[in-house]
């Protein structure tokens, strides 16, 4: 306890110890038992302070032990005894009186705390006086450094230079600061700079971080962007800048930062996207090759409808990127006529409407957009081959399709499964019995009966395959337990039987190619075709269960295989493990004796295919006619759609089909007569047309563009969902611009950090 002695006071003594006084308050009193200064309790003696009422006093501060002293940042001084008590209503201003105090140095003050410090002592006691605000603290040697780091990092009177040397001492427990310490250094008039890569399994290092490396000084602006590009990367709600959680630990963090406004966050999360925009724009338009697009739907909670363009293409170092365009909102009042001319203003917004290759879409759901935006490049002849190649249907959409009419033919059963799981788990008792009956039944299969998640196919497969291993416990419990009136009769379980069986063929080609680092066009084409034979094997069973469910998939197959099968026939050729010889093994099993024609169809769509790589590009003939156009009164050439510039189309074909020699082999041709390249594990189509791209430069040109189509839009997180992708809330409700640019800008931090 500390006793508290008033002066000017009617007391004799006004310090019964007879010691100097450590310290002049000021405050107001008021009769009570006790105040509390500086987070401690205390209790005042009436020798010295007004008997009733409140009052003005002067008082002096002493301590019953040196742990209270302590933790007062005081050195241990005089002790007294306690009498009677008042308390301190209103704040108490601390003077400390130093007129007789000297300043005290020591070679053994090694902390560079001390540099913002004054050591002073006054009589036996050793003050640490801050240079900034003038702050007293406790500057003993028993007293460590510490508080004083630590008022340092709070002194507002302190710039923030070198404030991360105080944040710790000596060696560093883990990495120098990456997000925390180190910031984009960008100037808000220049480019942002990406942030900095912290990986979760970087292994902590011992070291010393030098003070130099940690030096910055504090710049609001760009601490803003950082803010900003924290809530764009992790898609935190743009109020969480309100949250006084966020507000009090920012603060405490940096006390220099003025956090804004929820609106003002926004504001930089505009910016930047407009920034990142630009940066893509430029690239786009460097792009040696063709742009593949991929058109997701997305729904939200107010059943609001969205479409999300992302763009696949191959850049100039033979890499295979990804980067959505545009995230729209769609009036679900708008035609599909409507929509179409929304995303083809879209693509003319970042001028990729010429460079267009394919689109790939879910299906049925948008197939009359994806043919009204290649009606409207076909008329400007922006495509090649005829724009065959331009519409994909997304391979797991597909598959995810053909599982629904699995899952629809046991729609009876599954809820049973469901039933009988739950009641074999229901207790520790029922559990122990259930296990008695598989020893019986001698069934030691290695499944673990769960229940499954219902929005993911694979869990159900999953789910059924256990069951079906302990059925004939299931059985045998149902003749021993009355209760048990929920399970799949004998008809019922080979059902299950015969649907798992489809559902391991898709969910073997799901992993096969949702899993690949590097999902180029090439390696669908053996995955189909033996979807394709199996579906063939179905529909001839015997089983009417099985030849009708599989009768119910190949109409679905059907016609995914007419809209894809030359692009992925194309894209297997492409491969210089296969070449032609992929399609000559599976198409005899396909199509039987009808396979030689279908094969010859597909050499002559990728001979016509190179001539028009080789040529140059539709969009280059449609300039060079628009180049040479002039007004008709003039006697010029027509425009670009007129049977004069097509004559002009097939001149540049007639020249270089006879330019060439009858001696000169193209590229074709020498890609053809070499030897299959040896199949290994490590693999890499994309290395290898970077290696021989000299050798093969026309073909080349075409393998680009073809192997950058993207079959399945799906990643492996999501393959498997029977929902569709859904935006959260918090998202949904914010404006178009405003949810565009948060969207987008995700995804281009996202990737600059995944490379």
């Amino acid at each position: 306890m500390g006793l508290y002695t008033g002066g000017p006071s009617p007391c004799p003594d006004p310090c019964p110890t007879g010691s100097d006084p450590l310290f002049t308050v000021t405050c107001r009193l008021s009769a009570s038992s006790e105040f509390r200064y500086r987070s401690e309790t205390f209790r005042v003696g009436p020798i010295s302070c007004p008997k009733s009422g409140t009052s003005t006093a002067n008082v002096e501060l002493r301590w019953s032990s040196p742990g209270d002293q302590r933790r007062a940042g005081l050195d241990p001084g005089p002790c007294s005894s306690l009498v009677s008590s008042y308390s301190v209503k209103s704040e108490v201003h601390v003077i400390m009186d130093l007129s007789d105090a000297v300043m005290f140095n020591s070679s053994r003050l090694k902390s560079v705390v001390w540099n913002d410090f004054d050591r002073v002592k006054k009589g036996d006691n050793l003050m640490a006086i801050c240079k900034h605000c003038k702050k007293r603290m406790s500057g003993s040697g028993t007293s460590g450094t510490s508080h004083l780091r630590n008022h340092l990092m709070r002194c507002q009177r302190r710039g923030n230079h070198d404030i991360v040397q105080f944040a710790s001492r000596g060696k560093k427990r883990g990495r120098p600061p990456a997000l925390g310490n180190t910031s984009f250094n960008q100037d808000p008039k220049e480019e942002i700079s990406p942030l900095a890569v912290i990986k979760p399994d970087d292994p902590i290092k011992d070291e010393t971080v030098p003070v130099t490396a940690l030096t910055s000084n504090f710049d609001q602006r760009r601490s803003q962007f950082d803010l900003a590009r924290m809530i764009i990367l992790h898609g935190y709600p743009l109020n969480m800048v309100e949250h006084i959680g966020f507000r009090r630990f920012v603060k405490n963090v940096q006390p220099l930062f003025e956090l804004a406004s929820s609106n003002k966050v926004e504001a930089d999360c505009l910016e930047i996207y407009e920034k990142e925009k630009q940066k893509l724009f430029e690239m786009l338009d460097k792009l040696p090759g063709k742009i593949s697009l991929a058109l997701d739907v997305w729904s939200s909670s107010d059943d609001s409808l969205y479409f999300s363009l992302i763009s696949h293409f191959i850049d100039d170092s033979w890499q295979l990127k990804k980067k959505i365009l545009s995230f729209l909102k769609i009036d679900s009042s708008n035609t599909e006529d409507m929509q179409a001319d929304s995303i083809m203003t879209c693509l003319m917004d970042w001028d990729i409407d010429r460079k267009l290759f394919s689109v790939t879409s879910d299906g049925s759901s948008t197939n009359t957009i994806v043919s009204r935006i290649k009606d409207r490049l076909m008329q400007n002849r922006f495509l090649f081959g005829n724009g065959q190649l331009f519409d994909v249907q997304c391979l797991a959409s597909l598959l995810n399709l053909m599982v629904q009419h699995a899952m629809e033919a046991l729609h009876e059963v599954i809820p049973k499964v469901r039933g009988s799981i739950r009641y074999v788990k229901s207790s520790r008792v029922m559990q122990e019995k259930f296990k008695q009956m598989t020893q019986r039944e001698n069934i030691e299969g290695p499944k673990c009966l769960s229940l499954d998640n219902r929005l993911r196919w694979d869990s159900t497969y999953r789910m059924l395959e256990a069951a079906l291993v302990y059925k004939g416990a299931f059985a045998l419990l149902r003749e021993n337990d009355p209760k048990f009136i929920s399970w799949p009769s004998d008809v019922e379980w080979e059902k299950v039987g015969s649907v798992t069986g489809f559902l391991n063929v898709f969910l073997d080609i799901m992993n096969d190619f949702s899993r690949s680092k590097c999902p180029t066009a090439n390696i669908y084409f053996p995955l189909i075709c033996d979807i394709h034979l199996k579906l063939i094997s179905w529909c001839e069973s015997s089983d009417e269960f099985i030849s009708s469910l599989a009768m119910k998939m190949r109409n679905e197959f059907d016609d995914y295989w007419e809209r894809c099968s030359l692009g992925l026939a194309v894209a297997v050729f492409l491969d210089p493990r296969f070449k032609m010889k992929l399609v000559e093994y599976y198409f005899p099993q396909i199509y039987g004796s009808g396979a030689q024609e279908r094969i010859n169809n597909i050499s002559n769509h990728i001979k016509a295919l190179y001539n028009e790589h080789s040529i140059g590009s539709p969009l280059a003939s449609a300039d060079h006619c628009l180049a040479w156009q002039v007004d008709g009164s003039s006697g010029g050439i027509s425009s670009p759609g007129s049977s004069s510039s097509n004559r002009l189309v097939g001149f540049e074909k007639f020249l270089n089909e006879t330019s060439q020699s009858d001696g000169a082999k193209t590229d074709l041709d020498k890609y053809l007569e070499e030897p299959l390249f040896p199949r290994n594990v490590d693999f890499n189509v994309l290395n290898w047309w970077k290696v021989h791209t000299p050798r093969y430069p026309i073909l080349s040109m075409m393998a680009r563009n073809v192997l950058g189509i993207q079959m399945s839009k799906v990643s492996s997180e999501s393959a498997f969902d029977l929902m569709g992708k859904i935006l959260e809330r918090d998202r949904s409700s914010l404006g178009a611009a405003t949810l565009q640019a948060l969207m987008c800008s995700q995804d281009w931090i996202g990737s600059e950090l995944e490379s």
